[in-house]
């Protein structure tokens, strides 16, 4: 995968989190710097982790299935992409319930919003990501682009409210993100390898 790749598949990914964070930024109404930055920081430590522990379980056995990683790599990003895209066309009231202070509401939103991620980890082990040193790359981008998108999307939040949620359409656009990888991934080992 190549630099920009990475990057998009950062924003794909971070989408959730984003929707999440603009949801949590409209219940918490003001500017408060230790929950959001708290926040911030779980969402953007479970997106780093769970790919690097998909990676690692997946490193195990990739070897095995070389030979159709990169339909599996595609199913797994198409089918991510294609979920999150239908999610976004769900009419969902945004006064969620729930408490962005409290710290056991925080880690299960940042396990929730990670699961995907997890997934990718997997991927990556198909796609040849071989050594430790070569996924620190993409999860510490995964991890820092999940950090700064919670900020903004607690700052949006708290700013406009509902209405810019909607309008954003964040969980659409990482969809389309993931389905476009995963199309590009396919078409390289199709008719480029």
């Amino acid at each position: 995968m190549t630099g920009l790749e990475i990057w998009l598949l950062a924003v794909g990914l971070a989408m959730d989190c984003f929707a999440v964070s603009i949801a949590s930024g409209i219940i918490l109404k003001r500017m408060q710097l230790r929950p959001m930055l708290v926040m911030a920081f779980f969402f953007g430590f479970f997106q780093a982790l769970m790919p690097l522990l998909g990676w690692i379980g997946a490193s195990f056995f990739s070897h095995l299935i070389e030979n159709i990683d990169h339909w599996i790599a595609f199913a797994i990003l198409a089918f991510l992409g294609g979920r999150m895209v239908m999610e976004s066309f769900k009419d969902e009231d945004c006064k969620n319930e729930y408490d962005p202070t409290s710290l056991k509401v925080v880690l299960a939103l940042a396990v929730a919003t990670s699961i995907d991620a997890l997934a990718v980890g997997v991927s990556f082990a198909f796609l040849g990501i071989r050594s430790l040193p070569s996924i620190l790359s993409p999860i510490s981008i995964i991890g820092f682009v999940s950090f700064a998108l919670s900020i903004i999307g607690l700052i949006f939040g708290i700013r406009f409210g509902c209405g810019i949620a909607r309008k954003l359409r964040a969980e659409l656009w990482g969809g389309i993100i993931l389905i476009i990888i995963g199309t590009k991934i396919l078409i390289e080992h199709l008719f480029f390898s």
